[in-house]
């Protein structure tokens, strides 16, 4: 299975971006529908909350999955990574990402039986959390700096 992933490896790598990119798309956005949805009434809070549900159950959480699932048959192709101290450090802001990923989860739902008590600023807060995550993998995977 090793020599069969390794001969692939370029293309799982490629898909693993692709993956990527497309769960980060929803990290930033899903905390920007959530700031609308505080203050949204009647109409646009069940467009919100459409909005909110597919953008998590459609794209968010295949393309955390394959992210993942890529990432995975990567570090099974190639195990030395993990003996790497970055890819731990990676690993680790992965991690706090999907942890990130599931309280989004929790919001969705929050919002959907309208029992939200979060301010805007907390959603505006939260949605700076992925993006300083996505900044220290990028470093860690790229720069390998330890």
């Amino acid at each position: 299975m090793q020599d069969f992933l390794g001969q692939y490896y370029l293309v799982i790598k490629s898909l693993h971006i692709i993956a990527i990119i497309s769960w980060m798309a929803g990290l930033l956005y899903l905390p920007r529908l959530f700031v609308y949805h505080v203050d949204a009434k009647d109409q646009a809070s069940e467009m919100l909350k459409i909005m909110e549900r597919r953008l998590l159950k459609f794209i968010m959480n295949p393309a955390s999955i394959a992210s993942w699932m890529f990432g995975g048959m990567m570090l099974y192709a190639n195990p030395g990574l993990m003996s790497q101290p970055w890819m731990h450090a990676k690993l680790l802001c992965v991690v706090l990402m999907t942890g990130m990923h599931h309280g989004m989860m929790k919001w969705v739902k929050v919002f959907a039986a309208d029992e939200n008590t979060r301010s805007d600023k907390f959603y505006r807060i939260m949605n700076e959390v992925p993006t300083i995550l996505m900044i220290a993998i990028v470093i860690l995977a790229v720069a390998e700096p330890f």
